[in-house]
């Protein structure tokens, strides 16, 4: 299974330079593909500033019947400070990082950042 970062969605929904290339790779991966509540969260967070109701609205209706939403267990909260301090990522990378480890997933993403993580995950960068 393959966590897809923020980002990935993000470029699509808003329209940006590489939407294409997200939307190749979601589509050739749609059946091994999950979103984190921190991404989801993430999303609403900015469609919501950019009055983009109706765009999130119809993402969720898109998105949650079709790939799984996945979350970091309570106990692994505690890891988040070390991954973050070691790997030097910011909250939402240690996060994503945290929830695909969890997981045992790989991620697919377009932060460089996550080149600090590639001999503890896999990760697939569009």
């Amino acid at each position: 299974m393959i966590l897809v970062d923020t980002n990935i969605f993000l470029e699509i929904l808003l329209e940006q330079d590489a939407k294409e290339k997200c939307k190749q790779f979601l589509s050739a991966n749609i059946e091994q593909i999950a979103i984190s509540d921190f991404s989801l969260h993430s999303i609403g967070l900015i469609l919501f500033r950019e009055n983009k109701y109706e765009k999130f609205n119809q993402f969720t209706q898109d998105i949650l019947p079709n790939i799984p939403l996945i979350t970091l267990g309570n106990e692994n909260y505690v890891k988040l400070k070390d991954d973050a301090i070691n790997n030097r990522l910011d909250f939402d990378d240690a996060y994503q990082f945290c929830v695909a480890k969890e997981n045992g997933y790989d991620i697919a993403t377009m932060d460089k950042d996550f080149n600090r993580v590639e001999s503890l995950i896999k990760v697939h960068f569009i």
